[in-house]
């Protein structure tokens, strides 16, 4: 076979071999980080007196990755990946993944130091610490979510650039 006739259904894992495969086996923990990335950030204190809570975007960026990443899991599960342009799509989506968390942790990381800045200044409740850990724990969750799409998107331009 010519390199000429080879598609993307010789690059892009179909079925159980997303398992198995190099960058296709980053979308199980992308799940894990990114839905606890959701849920952290769901348990913290929002304070409605904020105008623009950078908690919102945050929210947003997490919520709309976990959706897409299992529209593009299953995607690959059902094999409808087999056209040309999957894997330019593939790396296109991760790499915006990878802005769109990088921008959500870095507002995170803002909030929760603020949040420690004002926590140091005062005497605060207990609770007021439940709340400071749980979002230092979502800032840690982020980053590695970010980390984790950087590198799905670095090993998906490289599997199309093989290709």
């Amino acid at each position: 076979m010519s390199r000429m006739a080879s598609t993307s259904a010789d690059v892009l894992p179909t079925g159980s071999r997303i398992f198995t495969s190099i960058p296709d086996i980053f979308f199980i923990p992308e799940f894990v980080f990114g839905g606890l990335v959701w849920t952290l950030v769901a348990s913290t204190l929002v304070d409605p007196t904020v105008s623009a809570n950078p908690l919102g975007w945050v929210m947003f960026v997490s919520i709309f990755c976990f959706v897409m990443t299992t529209l593009w899991f299953f995607i690959f599960a059902c094999g409808a990946n087999q056209g040309g342009i999957w894997p330019s799509l593939d790396v296109a989506y991760h790499f915006v993944a990878v802005l769109l968390y990088l921008s959500a942790s870095v507002a995170l990381a803002y909030v929760t130091v603020m949040l420690g800045t004002v926590a140091s200044a005062v005497s605060l409740p207990p609770s007021f610490l439940k709340i400071y850990r749980l979002d230092i724990a979502a800032v840690v969750m982020s980053h590695l979510t970010t980390l984790l799409y950087f590198l799905h998107a670095i090993f998906s331009a490289l599997r199309w650039k093989s290709s």
